[in-house]
Parts: C-alpha cells; sequence; structure tokens
C-alpha cells in the first residue's frame, strides 16, 4: 500500500487486507486500522494497540495465505458493515497442519482522507 492510496470502497478495505496479510507484512496489515481499533481473535477477547498487533502477527508467523469472499457490505454515511467469508489452510513453517475458516462480522469507516479502516476486526462472527 502507498501513502497517498484512497480506499474508495469498503470492499477495497478487504482486498487490501488480504494483500498486506499475504506479503507478510505487520506493518501493512496495521496500517488498515484505526489507532484504537479492536481485533477480536477469540469470542469475549477485544484486543487493541500492541496487543492487537500481536495476534495479528501470530496469524501472520504462519506463513500461510489467506482467502477471502465477501458476502455482504451495508454501508451508511462513512461506516460500513463486512461480512467475510474467510481461510487459512496448509502447513505452517513449523510443520503444523492449519485449517481455520470463519466469516468474519467487521465494521470499517472511512476517515477524512477517502481510506476505509478497520474500526471492528471480528474474525469469528457471532462464534460462541
Amino acid at each position: 500500500m502507498t501513502d497517498n492510496q484512497v480506499l474508495p470502497e469498503p470492499t477495497d478495505l478487504v482486498a487490501a487486507f488480504v494483500t498486506a496479510f499475504n506479503s507478510g507484512s505487520a506493518e501493512a496489515v496495521d496500517e488498515l486500522y484505526e489507532d484504537a481499533a479492536v481485533l477480536v481473535p477469540a469470542p469475549g477477547q477485544p484486543m487493541s494497540g500492541p496487543a492487537r498487533s500481536a495476534a495479528n502477527r501470530h496469524l501472520l508467523d504462519f506463513g500461510l495465505p489467506m482467502e477471502v469472499a465477501v458476502q455482504h457490505v451495508y454501508v451508511v454515511g462513512d461506516l460500513a458493515l463486512l461480512l467475510v467469508d474467510w481461510s487459512i489452510d496448509g502447513t505452517t513453517t513449523a510443520g503444523i497442519e492449519i485449517h481455520l475458516k470463519a466469516t468474519a462480522t467487521d465494521v470499517a469507516r472511512r476517515g477524512a482522507d477517502g481510506m476505509w479502516r478497520y474500526v471492528i476486526d471480528n474474525p469469528f462472527g457471532v462464534g460462541r
């Protein structure tokens, strides 16, 4: 992602996230969140700041690509609700078989710069 890149549609944020994730760059992934954004890596465990970055870095360390399919996007003004099927499958760099998949329920906001960023990244949706 370049410093002057604008993501005019919420789905562009999803595409940018997959590109950043699949590049393995924790910094590129972090750029796609608002500063105070939360990631919910497990139901009932919201994380922000350095904890959010560490949780994303843990997934990046698997060294496996993520695949996504956007199911629904609902936009009201500068807020968007994104429902996205995602999966990470394969053998990690540590030799462990991983099969993760879920439907994310994410909230994004368009900033004054035109860029959509995650406010709430809930990769396991309504997980119980």
